[in-house]
């Protein structure tokens, strides 16, 4: 009998951020960052397993007073992707372990995810035997996200397969019109930093050396496309975005209040 295909959502979460230290373990909402993702994740209704997996065992502590499952991982993992093959090896070792077929890499630093977007990007590997990876991309409206190198723009084909991804405006645009931000179907899209795997697929990118391409935008999803990984693109109608910088915290906190009310004044925050 043939087994049902299994998924599993983990969140890598490292201590030190190079642009928000200790970003994880932040709390002015009266829950911790990292925490809150979680929640988010756990709304999946396709995913069998959510996790956290770390190397930091203040994070581990706050995670399981929360009640979420952690694998503590070594400090050899060098980005998120790599972390979160390690954390699926460390549960699957033993002979009667069954590993997942679809592992989704979520970012701690996601709290307002849209659970559906995770269950369409496991649904979209689950259905479509020539994807190895999939990603997601939103609309780009407004031309100062679409100039912004820290806006990551991806191309994908009629297919939905992901060509390429940019820090630049792809396709770069030869003469500049306004109406170009409006176009249907869009012409831009901003790439959103959440990836599904096939389990073999995964094992296979952390091995692969870095892209060129990669080492050039320092954007790691290019090792997939260099290396001919078929990535499909899921799209959404819109996304918050994650949490990179102060300003980008304050507003998820502003957000989050507005959101609950009175409720979060209402917390003993330590």
């Amino acid at each position: 009998m043939e087994r049902k295909p299994t998924a599993w959502i983990v969140i890598p979460a490292r201590l030190n951020s190079t642009r928000l230290p200790g970003k994880m373990l932040l709390r002015e909402t009266g829950q911790y960052l990292v925490v809150h993702t979680w929640e988010a994740a756990t709304k999946s209704r396709r995913a069998e397993k959510v996790l956290i997996a770390t190397d930091s065992k203040e994070i581990q502590l706050v995670a399981q007073e929360a009640g979420a499952e952690v694998v503590l991982t070594s400090t050899a993992p060098r980005c998120g992707t790599e972390r979160v093959a390690e954390a699926v090896r460390l549960l699957t070792t033993g002979p009667d372990c069954i590993p997942p077929n679809v592992i989704i890499n979520l970012q701690g630093d996601e709290p307002e995810i849209n659970p559906q977007s995770l269950d369409d990007l496991i649904d979209t590997i689950s259905a479509n035997s020539d994807v190895g990876m999939a990603t997601l991309a939103t609309p780009i409206r407004d031309r100062s996200i679409l100039f912004d190198p820290a806006c990551v723009k991806v191309l994908f084909d009629s297919h939905g397969r992901a060509v390429y991804f940019s820090r630049t405006p792809i396709p770069y645009p030869k003469n500049w019109d306004e109406s170009l931000l409006w176009h249907e179907p869009p012409v831009y899209w901003q790439h959103i930093g959440v990836y599904g795997f096939r389990r073999e697929v995964l094992e296979r990118f952390v091995a692969l050396p870095p892209a060129s391409w990669e080492e050039v935008e320092s954007l790691e999803q290019l090792r997939a496309v260099w290396h001919g990984i078929s990535m499909a693109v899921v799209t959404v109608p819109q996304h918050v975005g994650g949490i990179d910088t102060p300003e980008d915290y304050a507003r998820f906190v502003a957000r989050w209040r507005a959101k609950t009310g009175s409720l979060a004044e209402a917390h003993c925050w330590s």
